[in-house]
């Protein structure tokens, strides 16, 4: 399987993820226009699964390091499996949560406040994990990204003082943030973050996690997807046979976006193995900033903002850049 051997390798491939993570709420917006989130979300499920095998049959099963996808997945005791799968499950409540906020307040307050929450709240689980890399740095640079959030909290606040949609996002945001700021930690638990090549018998290699990580979140979908779509956060309830009238377009619009998560996932697993747990993850949900960007200037969700408001989101990217600059020092 492919293995990173370089910092700088496993530094440019968070810098990946962090860029997909930040984009794949891009194909909702598309969807979006016609097409409810509850829906498209089942999609974007189903991309994540048939990514994941992808990725194992391939970079998971090419070269001479390390147990192949297939022999990998046969190998992986009880407990590994569990621990990945809750954090599938987690993982899935969290986003069902986020893509509601992204419906109702925007990709630039959604990923922000959400995502950014989940950042520091992870970053400091995974260190407990595994301990790697500069402790003051990287939590001065977690602290950064902190002041960023509330930046652009104040921001969208401003955008948001009539709006009751806006709101409700921001807390189903918050509610997101916690949930997701979890996961990370049981998938980490599943793998040998310290030894990807000949790693202990019953944990899983990237690949596999992922793959495992995957049917968690199309498993638990059952369940956490049909309370959103039969309990809506807005709008009337909608069912399944509302999805299999859906267009092809529209599906695939779906399938992509969960491609586009998918690949950032497990290149952050990936990368997870030189930089460390911490690192790694924390430089991945460096995405707000990309979606804030995504949503300030292509959706223009801060259209007719004032002179105070675009002050606030050059600040909230300045913090943001600043924070990630931080947390990529402090793994060397």
């Amino acid at each position: 399987m492919f293995i990173v051997n370089s910092y700088l390798l496993a530094v440019i491939l968070c810098v990946v993820t962090m860029m997909c993570w930040g984009s794949w709420g891009n194909t909702q917006k598309l969807a979006g226009k016609s097409w409810r989130y509850e829906l498209f979300y089942w999609d974007y499920v189903i991309g994540i699964v048939l990514f994941s095998l992808l990725i194992g049959f391939t970079l998971g099963s090419i070269g001479s390091q390390g147990r192949s996808f297939v022999e990998d997945l046969s190998q992986v005791s009880c407990s590994t499996f569990a621990w990945i799968i809750i954090g599938g499950i987690i993982f899935n409540l969290s986003n069902i949560l986020l893509s509601a906020s992204i419906s109702l307040a925007g990709m630039s307050v959604a990923f922000p406040v959400g995502v950014g929450l989940a950042l520091v709240l992870g970053v400091i689980q995974t260190y407990i994990l595994q301990a790697k890399g500069n402790p003051v740095l990287l939590f001065l640079g977690v602290a950064l990204v902190v002041v960023a959030i509330v930046v652009n909290g104040i921001a969208s606040g401003r955008m948001q003082k009539n709006s009751s949609s806006g709101k409700k996002g921001i807390v189903l945001a918050i509610i997101a943030g916690v949930l997701m700021s979890c996961f990370y930690y049981f998938v980490a638990k599943g793998m040998d973050l310290d030894n990807f090549e000949q790693p202990a018998a019953g944990m899983a290699t990237p690949y596999t996690a992922f793959f495992i990580f995957g049917l968690g979140i199309f498993l638990s979908n059952f369940l956490w997807g049909t309370i959103a779509m039969k309990h809506p956060v807005e709008g009337e309830p909608v069912s399944y046979s509302t999805y299999f009238k859906g267009s092809c377009k529209l599906h695939l619009v779906g399938i992509l976006g969960g491609c586009i998560w998918g690949l950032g996932t497990v290149l952050s697993y990936i990368a997870a193995g030189k930089a460390g747990a911490a690192i790694s993850y924390a430089l991945g949900q460096g995405a707000p900033m990309i979606a804030a960007l995504w949503g300030v200037f292509v959706w223009k969700e801060f259209k007719g903002a004032d002179k105070k408001t675009n002050q606030y989101l050059a600040i909230m990217f300045a913090f943001f850049i600043l924070g990630l600059a931080m947390i990529v020092v402090a793994g060397k």
